[in-house]
């Protein structure tokens, strides 16, 4: 008899030992499948990617005739329209006719959104003839095919070369600028300089 209890608190050991070994191997198979199935490693990543991915910012200084003047952030891509109108959008004193709204913005450039009677030749595009100088300077981040073309030297095909470098390359900084647009030398520099400004 002595020997009963003995087998039976034996038994007992096995019996509690092999559950605690199926419980182990089941816990292990269960805390090993969501970490294959939940996809742990995409969203580590995802971020990567999208960080990656992200484009930088654009930064422009929007002045003139808005809202809100001052500096804003754009998306890459971003037109003169969206900066127009981060800025609050234009007031009534603008004159929206004069600035090119689908052209695409750069980093660092500023968006002169003109005032009514303040922007050179404010005047419905037509034939200007030779008092378009008087008016005051062509400005070169605004000015339209026709005010181009009314300067002294700059035909048609200059002023759309000047127009597809403004929108390439953003607005002018300086009247010097005009030196890069091509078919534009020193000597038409000079020429220009006192009838526009950037």
């Amino acid at each position: 008899m002595p020997e009963l209890p003995f087998e039976l608190s034996r038994r007992h050991i096995l019996l509690a030992a092999g559950c605690l070994a199926l419980l182990l191997f089941v816990g292990s198979k269960l805390l090993a499948r969501p970490q294959t199935s939940a996809g742990l490693a995409p969203p580590a990543v995802a971020p990567t990617e999208t960080a990656a991915a992200a484009p930088t910012p654009l930064v422009v200084d929007v002045v003139g005739a808005v809202r809100r003047p001052g500096l804003y952030r754009l998306a890459q891509g971003a037109r003169i329209a969206d900066a127009v109108s981060r800025a609050g959008g234009a007031t009534a004193k603008a004159d929206l006719e004069l600035i090119n709204l689908a052209a695409p913005l750069a980093d660092g450039e500023q968006v002169v959104v003109p005032r009514r009677g303040t922007a050179a030749l404010g005047a419905p595009p037509g034939p200007a003839g030779a008092s378009a100088p008087s008016s005051g300077p062509v400005h070169l981040s605004t000015a339209t095919l026709e005010q181009l073309d009314s300067l002294p030297g700059i035909g048609p095909v200059t002023a759309q070369k000047i127009l597809d470098y403004r929108q390439k390359h953003g607005a002018f900084t300086s009247v010097d600028g005009l030196d890069a647009v091509p078919g534009i030398g020193p000597a038409r520099l000079d020429q220009l300089k006192d009838l526009v400004a950037p």
